[in-house]
């Protein structure tokens, strides 16, 4: 009968140590993924406002050496991450690629501009950069116009800015949230042996001496879930760097290992703290308040 009853407890013990490192996991890896979101939340924004292109259209009477000129300029200047020259003929084979049509056919001649495509640099996509920049350029006599989506652009700093103010709150959720729910885990992990506290300090055993075992399990347990949760993280960041190579998520290495090992070191300090507050709680009970 004891032999049984030994096995049911320590089945039972099991069990509690599995549930509370499945929790403590869970929440770190929900919370460490919010992190990579954070981490990567410029460079994925930065990464859409630098698809915004400014088209520069030129004269048919526009010189050589007057484009040339502009090219080079362009590949020099602060705002320019890439420039690239597109002919009347290769505009009008790309439309036709398109359309599935040949338009001269029908109207006899190229009314196509000869053009360069020009990609900002993300700190430049704002409409008053792209106003000053624009104006600059219309200087030029050779340059018959310049054209951006300037509503894409004020919509998609709008919502930048919207997103990064939404991220932020909730990351400060997801975090008050995982130490509540880690808190509560290990609360429901020492609750089970609150009569062998109480019962070891009546034997007179110190405080401190009843603590230590308890904070040593519990830290061992973050330790666990923290490695389970940074397990999740790196597959995750893996995959979404092969999904997303252009944002080139791994890139910034610094970062990434500061927030793994954030997630770990969060992971030992909210277990050592739950615990011993848990623990300190029922030290301090009365032996009839255990029952309640």
């Amino acid at each position: 009968m004891a032999s049984s009853f030994d096995k049911y407890q320590k089945r039972k013990l099991i069990s509690s140590y599995v549930s509370v490192v499945i929790s403590i996991a869970l929440v770190l890896f929900l919370l460490g993924c919010l992190g990579l979101l954070v981490i990567n939340s410029k460079k994925v924004a930065d990464h859409f406002k630098e698809q915004v292109v400014m088209t520069i259209y030129l004269n048919d009477t526009a010189k050589e050496v007057e484009v040339n000129q502009l090219k080079k300029s362009l590949a020099m200047a602060d705002y320019t991450k890439d420039a690239l020259y597109v002919s009347k003929e290769e505009a009008a084979e790309f439309m036709k690629a398109e359309t599935g049509e040949d338009f001269m056919d029908f109207v006899g001649y190229n009314p196509l501009k000869n053009s360069i495509d020009v990609h900002l640099k993300a700190d430049f996509v704002t409409t008053e950069q792209l106003t000053e920049i624009t104006e600059n350029l219309s200087t030029k006599a050779f340059i018959e116009e310049i054209r951006y989506d300037n509503d894409l652009v004020e919509l998609m700093n709008d919502n930048v800015k919207k997103i990064t103010f939404w991220v932020l709150i909730i990351s400060g959720l997801f975090t008050l949230i995982a130490v509540l729910l880690i808190n509560s885990s290990i609360r429901l992990a020492v609750y089970s042996k609150r009569f062998i506290i109480k019962t070891m300090q009546m034997v007179g055993a110190t405080k401190s001496f009843i603590r230590r075992p308890f904070v040593w399990k519990s830290v061992q347990l973050g330790i666990i879930g923290a490695l389970v949760a940074l397990a999740g993280m790196a597959v995750v960041l893996y995959y979404l760097d092969l999904t997303f190579p252009e944002l080139e998520l791994l890139r910034n290495t610094v970062l990434i290992a500061g927030l793994f090992i954030g997630i770990f070191v969060l992971g030992i300090l909210i277990t050592w703290i739950s615990t011993f507050i848990a623990t300190q709680r029922f030290l301090n009970l009365k032996t009839d308040h255990l029952y309640y």
